[in-house]
């Protein structure tokens, strides 16, 4: 589908891609599920190389590339997917090409994306925001991009806190799935942010000719926000592997806890295994065998022994 909206004398007009192509006036055009036709005829319309079309098709590094009459920025959204109940299902990821020429925009996705869907509502509504240029539109749109991200590190956030909880209150296996689907997860975003934090410090710079310096800023203010984007991220990494240490130190004191207990039973058990092993012992000529009181003494004798290493381990808080 192919849309366009145009901005004449302060007003926003919508129009058909062969008006838009050819208006003196400040232009968008926003291109979302397009046919193949539909991309020849908006490449035709604007100029665009294939090789920038092709790389909203391909496995493509988000980036930001300068051709002669316009700058390419190829990034790539995030939404989360409400009722699912996995990470790896719930997060979204679609690219998103952003072509900034000489008083045009124009914008491919695969489908509408919430920041594309709200800078849109925009600027129907407020003409002068496109009137300002295309490049202030295209920082709107990356800053709502970059918006979803933290609602998606958000989420993480409170995902790592209740890891964090458990992982003090039970040793299940469960726990250290979630860990494990935690550093997944942060490493998935790692590649959204970074690369991201690259393509628009090109921007924040004012290395492309197409953006005016008006609006350096404005990008400026994108980039810092990804430069804590990109910390947050490490900072969560380190919390989720702390998290992880903590969870094995503490079945390695579990088991530890168990081993010990074990050992304690077995030292008891020791001494009156070898008396049971003596007095089982199938010789003619054992002096106690014919004592009327020798079965008591050894039942005596064992609970003694057993008396004394049980409080004996007791006082050594091994008990």
């Amino acid at each position: 589908m192919i849309e366009a909206v145009v901005t004449a004398d302060g007003r926003p007009t919508e129009l058909s891609l062969d008006d838009a192509s050819g208006s003196a006036d400040p232009v968008w055009v926003r291109v979302t599920d397009a046919t193949g036709d539909e991309l020849d005829r908006v490449a035709e319309a604007f100029g665009i190389h294939p090789l920038a079309l092709e790389d909203l098709s391909g496995v493509a590094r988000t980036k930001t590339e300068e051709y002669a009459d316009y700058t390419f920025v190829l990034l790539e959204t995030a939404e989360l997917a409400p009722g699912e109940t996995s990470f790896d299902e719930e997060l979204l990821i679609e690219p998103i090409g952003l072509y900034i020429g000489d008083g045009w925009l124009v914008t491919l996705s695969h489908g509408s994306t919430q920041a594309g869907r709200r800078t849109w509502r925009a600027v129907t509504e407020k003409g002068r925001l496109l009137g300002r240029g295309p490049d202030l539109v295209a920082s709107r749109i990356v800053d709502g991009i970059v918006e979803e991200y933290f609602s998606i590190l958000d989420a993480l956030e409170t995902e790592i806190e209740a890891v964090e909880d458990a992982v003090l209150e039970t040793t299940e296996i469960a726990t250290l799935e979630r860990i494990n689907s935690l550093r997944r997860e942060l490493l998935q975003f790692r590649k959204l942010v970074w690369p991201a934090r690259e393509a628009v410090g090109t921007l924040a710079r004012g290395d492309p000719e197409h953006v005016q310096p008006a609006t350096e800023k404005y990008f400026r203010d994108v980039y810092d926000r990804l430069i804590l984007l990109v910390e947050l991220t490490e900072t969560y990494r380190d919390l989720v592997s702390g998290a992880r240490d903590i969870y094995l130190n503490t079945v390695s004191q579990s088991t530890n806890e168990v081993m010990k207990r074990l050992t304690v039973v077995a030292t008891i058990v020791l001494p009156l295994t070898f008396v049971a092993g003596v007095y089982g012992m199938n010789f003619e000529v054992m002096p106690e065998l014919g004592w009327a009181w020798g079965y008591p003494a050894a039942m005596l004798g064992m609970a003694g022994v057993t008396v004394v290493l049980v409080a004996h381990f007791h006082q050594r808080n091994y008990l």
